[in-house]
């Protein structure tokens, strides 16, 4: 079987990037064309910081570096990408809602930021919703389920079925935040004695699993596709509604015999709340036309995402249904807040 690295599209993610060119496009009509229109008399007159809650090189830091390098020469100062990992996002989201709200503050917001972590605290220092103003999606990837090849099961229903049969040995391993709301929609819906083990990030799962010393996974296209290729890992099926144009070899959960189970990553770009209108439009002008860009979509295809932009409206009626969709998940699955 060969992989084939390409855009990945979900289903709500396919229909929005649709509508989002010609509302995008219309909008900046409407307002006159013209980038100045947007832009603050003296802004930017110095560096943005863009602050990104995971590590450098993980998913999200690759999008906001890709981003950025586009969007920088346009705004005439560089945009100044700083990690701050930890609590699955939550320390560099509330550096973020405390930052001050004049356009030099950006965030990378995430499913984990914005979807999974109101349901997986009972108290987040920073309130999802009110502490940001919305800007645009920037892009969106499936979780693939992958196992080690060593294990007796070649699809999804074979891996349920060996999971009934084995109580309790099949290792189910997650790192942190949303990671672990997959593993837990899997034990619920397989209904059986999965083992779930936690570790202290995906990488450190994903190893596990490549050692033998876990036996399967959701992980991101990033680094799973490698694995994948060389057969450290065998994949079953992508946590998306549709097939995903990435590996379209492999059926979605739901085709596997595990109707119920979609969930995928996406990072969006969001400011603080209050921040001037103009800026957050200028912003989002920027981020239109840094999609459009043949590179940046070329380089986030082959970081396994794939690159989305539209209206601050669109964004915030896609966290609106993903921070629905994920709470309802953490509920049933019977994850306890921390």
């Amino acid at each position: 079987m060969q992989w084939k690295a390409e855009p990945v599209q979900s289903s709500r993610v396919r229909a929005m990037s649709r509508r989002s060119w010609v509302q995008g496009a219309a909008a900046i009509v409407s307002a006159g064309v013209g980038r100045g229109l947007f832009a603050q008399p003296t802004w930017p007159d110095r560096a943005i910081k863009w602050i990104v809650p995971f590590g450098a090189g993980s998913g999200a830091d690759i999008v906001a570096r890709v981003y950025g390098n586009a969007m920088a020469p346009a705004l005439g100062q560089p945009i100044v990408i700083d990690n701050r990992a930890g609590a699955s996002g939550a320390i560099g989201a509330d550096l973020a809602a405390r930052s001050p709200a004049d356009g030099y503050t950006l965030f990378l917001a995430s499913q984990s930021t914005h979807a999974s972590n109101p349901g997986m605290f009972k108290k987040l220092p920073y309130d999802p919703v009110r502490s940001f103003d919305p800007v645009s999606l920037l892009g969106s990837f499936p979780l693939i389920l992958v196992t080690h090849p060593s294990l007796p099961a070649q699809t999804v229903q074979e891996l349920v079925a060996h999971a009934r049969s084995n109580p309790g040995k099949l290792v189910f391993a997650y790192g942190t935040g949303s990671a672990q709301v997959t593993a837990e929609l899997f034990r619920k819906l397989a209904n059986a004695d999965v083992l779930l083990v936690p570790y202290k990030s995906n990488p450190l799962a994903l190893t596990a699993v490549v050692a033998g010393e876990a036996h399967c996974m959701a992980i991101d296209p990033g680094p799973g596709l490698p694995l994948m290729v060389s057969g450290r890992v065998r994949a079953l099926a992508v946590t998306t509604g549709q097939r995903s144009d990435i590996v379209p070899q492999l059926p979605t959960m739901g085709e596997a015999g595990m109707p119920g189970y979609e969930l995928f990553g996406w990072n969006a770009l969001m400011v603080p709340a209050g921040t001037p209108a103009p800026i957050a439009q200028r912003l989002q002008v920027e981020v239109v036309a840094a999609a459009r860009q043949p590179g940046v979509k070329q380089k986030l295809v082959q970081a396994g995402i794939d690159a989305h932009a539209g209206s601050s409206e669109e964004l915030r009626q896609f966290m609106e249904a993903e921070l629905a969709k994920w709470t309802a998940h953490i509920r049933s699955s019977g994850i306890v807040p921390e």
